[in-house]
Order: structure tokens, then C-alpha cells, then sequence
């Protein structure tokens, strides 16, 4: 069975972290979670994937996306992961927050504290960024059953993406194998393309979103709905394409660096995914807001997925980038 068979098949109502895990266990022992990697000559599908998964449910798309861009990771950096087990992908840096290495043999040791870990009270593993005696960034595998190990319940308070229990967590002394050499996470290609595959999530939802309008003026051609659904298509056509030429830009040149290109689509994506949510809200007014739980969620979900994106930060840092790129960056 394919991933949009089986998610067809599962209700989008997924009450707490321990649903969401229960699922994507589910997911790895289907083999559900073997996408292809980013740069393989299938990356529109990988992208489609992380899409399809937005759509069902964006909790379970951040989980979803956190593992598979785990496993990506670790085969592009030479590692292994464990069958059948589950991952986060943690790498938030916020200065309150964080983890040091410290040598142990063949293996590390880990001690102090992790910000942002989606998921981790279910899954088995996690791999994270964490800072060496030279203050150089280090990417390690951790299993999360182990003493040293404590899943807080602190620092998560949200109703939107409520259910990914993205909490802190405390490492003291704690076992973890290197992956990669300090500061690969970010030099290798592949950070900047994993970036885009969030953005496809992103899509994935702003598309299920608007076809609650769809199927509205489907049944009731209304003006006004109509010049909602107009602007909404637009926006869509835009997001995809852009998502379809990344894909092919990013298999094109597998190793090439994809900053400027994921920059550019994440803002394109984002700002359709908000035009989506606005036209879509003002289009069908509070009913599905209120009736129609899938929709509710989606909406209540989506502008908190959409803050991974640093706003005017990321836009300001495109401009930057643009400022000092030949003219020829808009030539049709």
C-alpha cells in the first residue's frame, strides 16, 4: 500500500504525542518512512510525500518530516540508522538551551539541555546538534531509552501543533555516536535542500485547506467564493511550481549549495500558504472553522509550522543575498 492509501485510511484526529507516535511507528513498519533521498533524481516524490502527510495532519507531518530527514542525514553522513526505529531530527539552538559532547571511547557523552524536541516522549532515537570542547557543532545519534536521558514536560504550552510535544529535554552523561565530522549539519547540501521539504509540508496543508473552497464553489458558484478560489489557485500555482523546479534544480545539481534556491522557495511557499489561509477563512466564513474538525486543525496548525520560517529575518537575508547577485537573477 502507498503512503496516500494508507493515510486515506486513518482518521486526521490524532489526540496527543502518544497518537502521533503510535502512527508513525506504524508508518516505519510499513516502510512508509523510505523516501527517496534529496539529490536522487526523486525528489519531486520525496517532496510530494512530505505533502501528502501535510495534508492528513500537520502533527504528524512534523514527526514525520523530523524522522525522515533523520534517516537522510545519517545515510549522507555515513551512519546507519537502527531498523524500525523512530527519529527526531532536533537542532534548534535557542542560547538557553544546550547540549555539550564530550569524548567517551569510540562513543560520546552528552550533558545539559535540548529546546524544540518534537516527539520526544514516543520516539526511539534522536539525532541532535550538540557543541565540542572547541565550541565546533557536532551532530550525534542518541537512543532516548537510556539513563541520562530525561524527557521534560517543560516548554510547551501550544494549541496549534499542540500534539507534537516538542518539550525539552536533559542529557547527563548520556551515551550518542558521532555522525559526520563538527559542522557537517550545516555544510553538507543537504541542509538547505531539507529545508524545501518543509516547505512542500507547508503546501501539503495551505492545498487540503483550499479545497474545503474548492469543493464549496463546486456546489454554490457564488461571486465572491469564486474570486476567493481564483486568488487561492494563483497562489497554489505559484507554491507548486516553484516546489517542482526546486526538485528538479536540486537533482540537476545534487551538490551544489541550495541556499539561495530554498530561501526563494520557503518564501514563496510560505506567503502562498498565508494568502491561502486568508482567502479560504474570508471565503467560507466561521462554518468550517466550527463544523468541520479537520479543517479546524489544519488552520490552528498551519501558521505555527509556518514560524519555522524567521519572517522578515529569512526575507531580509534573500534580499541580502539578492543585493549582491548579478542582474541576471530575474531573467525569464
Amino acid at each position: 500500500m502507498d503512503l496516500q492509501h494508507y493515510l486515506a485510511r486513518r482518521p486526521p484526529d490524532y489526540a496527543d504525542t502518544a497518537a502521533l507516535g503510535h502512527c508513525l511507528r506504524a508508518l516505519v513498519e510499513a516502510g512508509l518512512d523510505q523516501l527517496p533521498l534529496p539529490g536522487s533524481g526523486l525528489t519531486l516524490e520525496r517532496f510530494q510525500r512530505l505533502a501528502e502527510v501535510g495534508g492528513h495532519d500537520l502533527g504528524l507531518c512534523k514527526l514525520y518530516e523530523g524522522h525522515t530527514d533523520a534517516l537522510a542525514i545519517i545515510e549522507q553522513l555515513g551512519g546507519t540508522p537502527t531498523p524500525g526505529s523512530t527519529w527526531g531530527m532536533w537542532a534548534a539552538e535557542p542560547p538557553q538551551a544546550r547540549v555539550h559532547v564530550r569524548p567517551a571511547g569510540h562513543m560520546v557523552r552528552l550533558d545539559g539541555r535540548k529546546a524544540w524536541c518534537s516527539g520526544a516522549a514516543v520516539l526511539s532515537h534522536a539525532l541532535l546538534t550538540a557543541w565540542d570542547a572547541e565550541d565546533r557543532q557536532q551532530l550525534v545519534a542518541v537512543a532516548l531509552d537510556q539513563p541520562g536521558v530525561t524527557i521534560t514536560d517543560q516548554g510547551w504550552q501550544a494549541v496549534g501543533m499542540g500534539a507534537t510535544g516538542s518539550v525539552e529535554v536533559l542529557f547527563d552523561g548520556a551515551e550518542a555516536q558521532a555522525i559526520g565530522e563538527p559542522g557537517d549539519y550545516l555544510k553538507r547540501p543537504g541542509f538547505w535542500q531539507g529545508g524545501i521539504g518543509i516547505a512542500a509540508c507547508w503546501y501539503g496543508a495551505a492545498r487540503q485547506i483550499a479545497e474545503a473552497l474548492r469543493q464549496h464553489c463546486a456546489q454554490r458558484q457564488e461571486p465572491h467564493a469564486l474570486a476567493h478560489l481564483g486568488a487561492v489557485d494563483a497562489a497554489l500555482y505559484a507554491a507548486a511550481n516553484v516546489l517542482r523546479f526546486s526538485a528538479l534544480h536540486i537533482d540537476a545539481h545534487p551538490e551544489a549549495d541550495a541556499r539561495l534556491l530554498a530561501q526563494r522557495a520557503r518564501a514563496v511557499v510560505e506567503q502562498s500558504a498565508e494568502q491561502v489561509m486568508r482567502d479560504v477563512g474570508r471565503a467560507l466564513g466561521a462554518g468550517p472553522f466550527c463544523k468541520d474538525r479537520h479543517f479546524a486543525r489544519l488552520n490552528a496548525d498551519l501558521p505555527v509550522f509556518l514560524r519555522q520560517s524567521h519572517a522578515e529575518r529569512d526575507l531580509a537575508a534573500l534580499g541580502q543575498a539578492l543585493a549582491e547577485y548579478p542582474e541576471e537573477a530575474w531573467t525569464l
